[in-house]
């Protein structure tokens, strides 16, 4: 049974980074949902209520589901306008959905976004404006990641539980 990673948080927080190492940890047949991906790049599209991010996410959930070991769902996601893309993840998953939410402090995440390559793209006005304090999920179970958490312990602790 395919199995869903969701790694939420704030902008600049380390999501994308942790997707992207645990896809090449898991290997081949992981597919990797990256809210940015559908809504910036695929879409060019404003995220809020009634984006059209959502219903293709939903799409994108199903068939990953049903072609794919390992989901990684990775965004800012927003609990409130996501909630429906959170209970097409419960319909489609059921209990294997092993949820993370990064809640670090604005400051770090502005220094860690000050160190990728699309730095550029947007500044902290941006990372202001976004910033969504202790989003957490009201209908799937989240362990929370803190600041003190490295990477590579946050990729070994989700890759032993998925695949333990």
């Amino acid at each position: 049974m395919s199995k869903l990673i969701i790694i939420r948080g704030n902008s600049g927080s380390g999501k994308s980074t942790l997707a992207g190492r645990l896809q090449r940890k898991f290997g081949r047949n992981t597919m990797v949902i990256s809210q940015d991906t559908v809504r910036r790049e695929m879409l060019w599209a404003k995220d809020g209520e009634g984006t059209p991010a959502l219903p293709l996410m939903e799409e994108l959930l199903r068939y990953g589901r049903r072609h794919s070991e390992v989901v990684i769902l990775e965004g800012i996601l927003d609990a409130r306008v996501y909630e429906r893309l959170f209970e097409t993840a419960k319909e489609e998953f059921g209990e294997n959905i092993f949820a993370y939410y990064y809640d670090i402090p604005f400051e770090e995440t502005v220094r860690r976004h000050n160190t990728r390559p699309k730095a550029h793209s947007f500044g902290v006005e941006d990372m202001k404006r976004w910033w969504n304090e202790k989003d957490f999920l009201g209908n799937i179970a989240e362990e929370i990641f803190t600041l003190e958490i490295r990477l590579e312990e946050a990729e070994d602790l989700i890759y032993n539980r998925v695949a333990g």
